[in-house]
């Protein structure tokens, strides 16, 4: 993950660099507060990668001498398609339409909200296989 950690750093230096040039030629606040937060975004997600790749360690693609069989095996666990997004999507616009029918949708919508979201949070946590001792 360190390549990909240089790759978004690079990608955020370019961004601010392109804001001071952007900003000093044409002193508009919007593109280069625009600019500005692609830059922060590409440190973000530089830093992160950087940071799990070195807690991680080496994986077969950041060696120069691996083959196509070391990245056999298992990948990890993937979460399969949850209807939750819709449900939650569907509670943020009732808890919206509070806004033009009465605080109670928006406690109603709002209540609904931080049920589904907790559902969708511990979707895997509650399929996980439990470990025999």
């Amino acid at each position: 993950m360190k390549v990909e950690g240089i790759v978004f750093s690079f990608f955020g230096l370019f961004a601010g660099v392109t804001a001071l040039v952007y900003w000093f030629w044409a002193k508009d606040p919007t593109g280069t507060a625009a600019l500005t937060l692609t830059t922060g975004l590409g440190f973000l997600v530089g830093g992160y990668l950087m940071f799990t790749g070195r807690r991680i360690g080496m994986r077969p693609q950041d060696l120069p001498d691996a083959e196509v069989a070391d990245g056999a095996g298992e990948l990890g666990h993937f979460t399969p398609g949850s209807y939750y997004p819709f449900f939650i999507g569907a509670s943020a616009v009732t808890a919206a339409m509070g806004f033009v029918f009465g605080v109670w949708l928006i406690v109603l919508g709002g209540a609904m909200v931080v049920a589904f979201v907790t559902c969708l949070v511990f979707e895997n946590f509650w399929h996980l296989p439990v470990p025999e001792d």
